[in-house]
């Protein structure tokens, strides 16, 4: 209705600069939230499909937000040398490299194997902000990530193990 009085009441050149001074803001947003995603192949399925094919535990924490409480976590005390994945996807997302004792009961990372394999989304729902972390390609939640962590990054990866699953090096050794 806007658009038709004013396509009477002015030129066509006046519809096209207010079409680009109502949509430019908007396109500059998508280019940011694109150049923020990852390179990597979405996996894709139902809720269904995602029921069927995890525990009803990892179903409520992956797909639904949820968090396992600390210190009862698979891997909050596993030493081993290797590699951590997506238990959705089996995307890699960590390396016992990077694993640190934070003390918080979740194991925690100071750095993901690959940026591009992990999304990091502010999270509202508590009084504080904060930035969960999901899988790239099935996207996931892992967890959250702090600004509290060790360096060289100071970052911590807090993440639950139930999202997890630990492939072992073939010269697997405790650290």
């Amino acid at each position: 209705m806007c658009l038709i009085y004013v396509y009477q009441k002015y030129q066509m050149k006046s519809i096209i600069f207010v079409f680009v001074f109502l949509c430019l803001p908007f396109y500059g947003c998508s280019q940011q939230l694109q150049k923020n995603q990852s390179k990597i192949e979405k996996t894709v399925k139902q809720d269904a499909e995602w029921k069927d094919s995890l525990s009803y535990e990892d179903y409520c924490i992956m797909r639904k937000k949820g968090t396992e409480p600390p210190f009862t976590g698979k891997y909050v005390d596993n030493k081993e040398s290797g590699i951590y994945s997506c238990k959705a996807c089996k995307l890699d997302l960590f390396t016992s490299n990077t694993k640190f004792d934070s003390g918080t009961g979740w194991p925690s990372f100071f750095q993901p194997l690959n940026k591009d394999h992990i999304l990091e989304k502010i999270d509202t729902r508590y009084e504080f902000k904060t930035y969960e972390v999901l899988c790239a390609r099935c996207e996931g939640h892992l967890g959250h990530v702090f600004d509290d962590g060790p360096e060289p990054t100071g970052l911590r990866y807090c993440i639950n193990s139930a999202a997890l699953v630990f492939k072992a090096d073939s010269s697997s050794h405790v650290k």
